[in-house]
């Protein structure tokens, strides 16, 4: 009688264990398969750029396609400046994004994705090329509960944008092509898109209408700007905060090694 009472304690005692230590496993069965490719990929060994800059300007040529101040402020950082030009793409974004509404948008990951590489694309169809060159297109967009969340139209439409995003999560995706322009074309070598998962806090009429006021919020999606004054904003965020600036820094230098690599081999 006393070893079978002991066995509800000692099996109570193990399911505590299990949920505290193991709990997401528990309640959602791909997060184990989840965890262990995460934690495999976190232990490969990947080449970045900061150990590939030399050939830049003497082999190959990189071209960023966009006039953001934010992605050449993320290239800088990365080792990269000097090392690359910037030519903003010639696409007619606003003409792509009415012809993707009216066809029906793509989910938001494909849909950032589909816009960094058609300004990519646009502008390495115009090049003229003296050495290989490695075109980089970019765009980044604001997801709330599967609602893509452009560039402000006017003030009236930052305030709402900015009401709707206070006290909620959103997703912020970053998309990333690069084109390689060579004599023997030009042809897609590397496309992704990272998200990263933004938390804002409780805003206040009062702090929207005074961030709006700033200016800050009119030229960028979602109406705020995580490296400036909207920073205050945010309470956390999960992911690649640079993924949220406009450039995921570490995927993009992984992906840009890679394609460097390659194209020089």
């Amino acid at each position: 009688q006393t070893m079978k009472g002991l066995w509800i304690p000692l099996a109570l005692s193990c399911l505590i264990f299990l949920f505290f230590h193991h709990g997401d496993a528990l309640l959602h069965p791909q997060a184990t398969k989840s965890l262990n490719k995460r934690t495999k990929s976190s232990q490969r060994s990947m080449s970045l750029i900061v150990s590939t800059v030399e050939p830049f300007n003497s082999e190959i040529k990189l071209v960023l396609a966009s006039q953001s101040p934010r992605r050449r402020e993320i290239l800088d950082m990365m080792g990269l400046e000097g090392k690359y030009d910037t030519i903003p793409s010639p696409l007619d974004e606003s003409s792509l994004q009415n012809r993707l509404k009216e066809g029906g948008l793509p989910d938001p990951i494909e849909y950032t994705k589909i816009l960094a590489g058609e300004k990519a694309k646009a502008l390495a169809e115009t090049l003229e090329i003296v050495l290989p060159t490695l075109v980089v297109g970019s765009d980044t967009i604001v997801d709330l509960q599967g609602k893509i969340l452009e560039k402000p139209k006017d003030i009236d439409d930052a305030v709402a944008t900015l009401k709707q995003l206070s006290a909620h999560s959103h997703q912020v995706h970053t998309g990333v092509a690069i084109y390689l322009v060579s004599k023997e074309g030009i042809k897609s070598v590397s496309a992704f898109t990272e998200t990263a998962n933004v938390h804002f806090a409780k805003l206040s009429d009062a702090d929207i209408e005074a961030y709006v006021k700033t200016g800050e919020p009119m030229d960028k999606a979602g109406s705020y700007g995580i490296q400036g004054i909207g920073g205050q904003l945010v309470e956390r965020i999960e992911g690649d905060y640079f993924t949220v600036m406009g450039l995921p820094m570490n995927k993009f230098s992984a992906e840009l090694s890679r394609v460097v690599k390659s194209t020089l081999a």
